[in-house]
C-alpha cells in the first residue's frame, strides 16, 4: 500500500484527524499510483486503544443522562449485546461513507481545486483593497489639508471684504465729485441742490479733520481741493446772509419774511459755526447790531405815537377820594364828559384784561388820530406790551432755531437785541408812574402783566421774565402809594367842609364804592394780599367817614338814612363786580341790616311808640311773672287801644311816603317798609297776645281791639307793589 493513514480519537471521543483531509490526501495518492483497488480498509481501525480517559467519568455521567441510555437502563437491555449491536452499526456506517467519499472524489478534488482558485482571487482582492485602503488612507490626508486651505481662504476673503469695505468708504469720502465742485462754485445759495452739495462738503470737511488726526497721508491729497471749496461756500453764504440782514433795514420792511427765508436756510450758519467762526461771528454780531437798532426804532417811534391819542385829562395828585368836589373844579364835576378817563370807576376798561381784549389787535396810532379816538393809559400800554410780546417771543424762537443757543446763551443774545428796547420800555415807565394818580390804570396795567406773564410761561419763553419781575417792580409800589393817599385823604377829611348835608349818598362813598369794586373784581384772578389789606383799612376809613357825616345831622332819624342810603348803595355797587361772599360785601350786608332794623323802630315809634313801649314792657313782667302789676294800666291800656285804631291808616300811609322819599334806592325804600310794617304786625300781634292773658281779659275795652288777620289784610293794602 502506497500509504498508510492512522486514526487517533482526542480529548473528546472525536477522531484526531479529518476524515476529508484523509480521504483528500488518499485520492492524491492514489492517482499517483493509479491503483485504487489495493486499499485495504481493515487498516482503517477505528477501535484504538489510544484514549484520553482523564475525563471518562464526566462523559460517562452525561452519557448517564441521556434519554435513549435512561430508557435502556430502565428496561433492561443488554449493554454488552446492545454496545456490540452499536459498534458494529456504526462499522457499517463508516465504510459506507468511505464508499461515499471514494463515489465523490472527482468531485471533491474539483471543489478542492476551485477552492484553490478562489483562496489565490481571494488573496489578490485582499492585495487589492489593501491598495485601496492605502489610497483612501492618503485621499483623506489631501481632503484635510483642502480644508485647512479652504478655511485659511475663506478668512484671507473675509479679511479682504472687510478692508475693501472701509477702504471704499473712506474713498467714497474722500473723493470729492465733481459735480460738488461744480455746484458750490456756480450754483445760487438758495438752489436746493446748493444746500445737498453743502452737506457733503461739510461731511467731507469733518471727515477729513479726523483722518488729519490719524495722521492718514490720503488725507493731504484732497484738503487743497476742500479748503478752496470751503471758502468758497463761505463766501457765498456769508454774502446771502448778510444781503438777508441788511434788508431789515429798509423803511416799512416786514422783517419776518427775510427771518422766515434765514430759518429755510438755518444749515449755513451752523456750517460757518462749523467751519469758520470768525465770519459766524460777523454774521451774529451783524444780525444783533440791526435787529437792536430796529427794535428800538420801530417801539419808540410806536410807543410815542400812542401817547399822542391817550386822554388829555388825566389825575394828578389833588385827585384823591376825600377831596371835596369844590377843591378841583371840573374834575368831578362833569361825569358825564364824552371820552373822559375816570379816575375811580372802571366801567368799560375792565373788559380790556378780557381774552379778546388781551390778546387783541394793537392799536393803529394813525388810524386812531384819523378818527379823533382817545384811549386810557392802560389801553396804550396794552397795545404796547403785547407788541413786545408778540415780537419778543418770536424773536427768542428765531435766535433758538437760527443760531442754535439755548438755555441761558439764548438770553444773553436775546438780551443783547432787546435790551435797549427794553430799558426805553422800563425808562418811559418810570416816567408816568412818577407822576400817576390814576390808581386803576396803574392796578390794570399790573394785572395786565401778570397776564402777559402767564402767556410766556404757557408759551415756554423765559426771555422777558425779568422785564416783567422790572414792570411789576415799578407798578406795585405806585399802586400801595396812591392807595395810602386816598386812605389818608379819607381820614383827614372834614365833614364840615364839604358843603351842605343831604341824606342821599355821598360823593365820597360812591367813589369809594366804584373804586372798591373796581379793585377787587380785578384782584380776583390773581389775588394780592398788599392790596386786601389796603382795601380793608380803605373801607375801615369809610366807615368812619360815614359815621363822622352822619353825626352831622341834628336827628337820630337822618342820621339813620343817611348811613342806609350810604350803606345801600356802597353795597349795590360793590354787589355788582364783587362776588356775594366777599369780605367787603358782607362786611356792608351786616351794617345795612343793623342800621335798617334801627330806622325800623325809629319810625314806628313815633306813631305806635306808645303801644311798643307798653308790650316790651309787658313782655318783660310775663318773663318774670309779674304782669299783674299792670292791672292798674286800665286807663293806658284803653287809650292804646281806642289810638290805635283811630289813626293805624293814616300813621301807615304817613310812614310809606315818608319811608320813599327819604330813600334814594326805590327797592331799599320799599324793603324798608314791608319791613316795619311787619314788625308793627309782629308788635300787634303781641299787644292782642298780652290783653288775652287772665290778667286782663276782664277789660271792656278788648272788644275794640282790631282783628289780626283783618290788620294784615289792610296792611298788605299798603305794602307797594314793584
Amino acid at each position: 500500500m502506497a500509504a498508510k493513514t492512522t486514526f487517533e480519537i482526542g480529548p473528546a471521543g472525536k477522531t484526531a484527524g479529518n476524515y476529508t483531509d484523509v480521504a483528500m490526501a488518499y485520492l492524491q495518492d492514489e492517482k499517483t499510483t493509479g491503483d485504487i483497488d489495493n486499499i485495504n480498509l481493515e487498516e482503517l481501525d477505528l477501535t484504538t486503544d489510544e484514549f484520553v480517559l482523564d475525563e471518562v467519568d464526566i462523559h460517562i455521567q452525561a452519557n448517564l443522562e441521556d434519554d435513549l441510555v435512561k430508557e435502556a437502563l430502565r428496561t433492561g437491555v443488554d449493554l454488552r449485546q446492545y454496545s456490540k449491536q452499536v459498534e458494529s452499526e456504526l462499522h457499517r456506517i463508516e465504510q459506507a461513507s468511505i464508499k461515499d467519499y471514494i463515489k465523490e472524489s472527482q468531485n471533491i478534488a474539483s471543489l478542492h481545486n476551485q477552492i484553490t482558485a478562489c483562496d489565490s482571487i481571494l488573496e489578490r482582492m485582499e492585495g487589492m483593497l489593501s491598495g485601496f485602503q492605502s489610497d483612501l488612507s492618503s485621499i483623506s490626508s489631501e481632503i484635510q489639508t483642502l480644508q485647512q486651505q479652504s478655511v485659511s481662504m475663506n478668512v484671507r476673503l473675509k479679511n479682504r471684504q472687510a478692508v475693501r469695505s472701509h477702504l471704499s468708504q473712506l474713498v467714497d469720502e474722500l473723493v470729492v465729485p465733481g459735480a460738488m465742485i461744480c455746484t458750490i462754485l456756480d450754483s445760487p445759495v438758495t438752489d436746493q441742490e446748493f444746500l445737498e452739495q453743502l452737506h457733503e462738503l461739510n461731511s467731507k470737511i469733518n471727515f477729513a479733520k479726523e483722518l488729519s488726526f490719524r495722521e492718514t497721508l490720503a488725507c493731504s491729497d484732497i484738503q487743497d481741493i476742500v479748503d478752496r471749496l470751503k471758502l468758497k461756500a463761505v463766501s457765498k453764504i456769508r454774502e446771502f446772509i448778510l444781503q438777508k440782514i441788511y434788508s431789515f433795514r429798509k423803511p416799512m420792511t416786514n422783517y419776518q419774511i427775510p427771518q422766515n427765508t434765514l430759518l429755510k436756510y438755518r444749515f449755513f450758519y451752523q456750517f460757518l459755526l462749523a467751519n469758520e467762526r470768525t465770519v459766524a461771528k460777523e454774521i451774529r454780531d451783524e444780525y444783533v447790531d440791526t435787529m437792536s437798532k430796529i427794535y428800538c426804532s420801530y417801539f419808540k417811534s410806536y410807543s410815542s405815537r400812542l401817547l399822542k391819542v391817550q386822554y388829555e385829562d388825566v389825575a394828578d395828585k389833588d385827585d384823591l377820594m376825600g377831596v371835596e368836589d369844590t377843591a378841583k373844579k371840573g374834575f368831578f364835576s362833569k361825569p358825564s364828559l364824552k371820552s373822559r378817563n375816570t379816575i375811580f370807576t372802571v366801567g368799560q376798561r375792565g373788559a380790556i384784561l378780557s381774552p379778546a381784549e388781551l390778546e387783541g389787535p394793537i392799536l393803529v396810532p394813525h388810524t386812531a388820530q384819523r378818527g379823533d379816538s382817545r384811549y386810557p393809559y392802560e389801553t396804550l400800554f396794552r397795545s404796547q406790551h403785547y407788541a413786545l410780546l408778540d415780537n419778543g417771543c418770536r424773536e427768542f424762537l428765531f435766535l433758538s432755531d437760527f443760531f442754535m443757543v439755548v438755555g441761558n446763551s439764548a438770553l444773553d443774545l436775546f438780551n443783547s437785541i432787546m435790551g435797549k428796547t427794553l430799558s426805553m420800555f422800563l425808562k418811559s415807565m418810570s416816567t408816568y408812574v412818577s407822576d400817576c394818580y390814576d390808581s386803576i390804570a396803574v392796578f390794570l396795567c399790573i394785572h395786565i402783566i401778570l397776564r402777559f406773564r402767564a402767556i410766556t410761561t404757557k408759551r415756554d419763553i423765559p426771555a422777558l421774565n425779568k422785564y416783567w419781575e422790572a414792570v411789576l417792580e415799578m407798578l406795585w409800589p405806585r399802586f400801595e402809594l396812591i392807595l395810602e393817599m386816598n386812605i389818608h385823604s379819607i381820614r383827614n377829611t372834614d365833614p364840615q367842609k364839604l358843603g351842605v348835608l343831604d341824606t342821599r349818598p355821598h360823593y365820597i362813598t360812591r367813589r369809594y364804592a366804584e373804586f372798591s369794586s373796581a379793585i377787587v373784581s380785578i384782584n380776583q384772578t390773581f389775588p394780592n394780599e398788599r392790596t386786601n389789606l389796603l382795601l380793608g383799612q380803605l373801607q375801615v376809613e369809610v366807615e368812619n367817614f360815614v359815621l363822622k357825616m352822619a353825626a352831622e345831622f341834628p336827628s337820630r332819624r337822618d342820621q339813620l338814612v343817611f348811613l342806609i342810603n350810604n350803606y345801600d348803595m356802597m353795597l349795590s355797587v360793590l354787589m355788582e363786580r364783587a362776588a356775594d361772599d366777599s369780605k367787603e360785601v358782607e362786611g356792608f350786608q351786616q351794617l345795612l341790616l343793623a342800621r335798617t332794623q334801627e330806622f325800623i323802630e325809629e319810625i314806628l315809634s313815633s306813631p305806635f311808640g306808645g303801644m311798643i313801649a307798653f308790650v316790651k314792657e309787658a313782655e318783660a313782667l310775663m318773663e318774670k311773672g309779674h304782669l299783674d302789676r299792670l292791672k292798674s294800666e286800665e286807663a293806658r291800656i284803653t287809650q292804646l287801644v281806642r289810638g290805635f285804631s283811630a289813626t293805624w291808616k293814616q300813621s301807615v300811609e304817613a310812614m310809606s311816603r315818608d319811608v320813599m322819599r327819604s330813600f334814594t334806592n326805590f327797592k331799599n325804600g320799599t324793603s324798608i317798609i314791608q319791613g316795619a310794617l311787619t314788625q308793627l304786625i309782629q308788635y300787634y300781634h303781641g299787644f292782642h297776645k298780652i290783653l288775652n292773658q287772665p290778667a286782663f281779659r276782664s277789660l271792656a275795652v278788648r272788644s275794640e281791639l282790631i282783628n289780626l288777620h283783618h290788620l294784615m289784610v289792610e296792611v298788605k293794602k299798603h305794602k307797594p307793589n314793584f
